[in-house]
């Protein structure tokens, strides 16, 4: 068990900064700057402004979290491409 427990909180996302930082407004109206958990980037979760997610926080630093969690919007998300794939380069018949 860790020595001090974090704190979660859900909040929506305001605004997509770079290297995976997000701007979050939490429920309870507190705006605080947030990275992408590593298992986001690893299975490449997207999460763009408007996405509701849960934060997690230090109690320590109140304005520093990390997203754990993105909840599903409604609707299922239009596919990326043509949804086609190329054959592998190789022999022609």
């Amino acid at each position: 068990m860790a020595k001090e427990e974090l704190l979660e909180f859900d909040g929506t996302v305001t605004e997509v900064l770079p290297d995976g930082n997000f701007r979050v407004k939490l429920d309870n109206d507190h705006e605080i700057l947030a990275y992408a958990a590593g298992k986001m980037k690893k299975n490449r979760i997207r999460t763009i402004v408007g996405d509701r997610v849960v934060v997690e926080m230090s109690p320590y630093d109140l304005e520093r979290g990390r997203i754990n969690f993105r909840h599903k919007t409604g609707g299922p998300t239009p596919p990326i491409g043509s949804g086609q794939r190329r054959p592998p380069p190789g022999r022609r018949r």
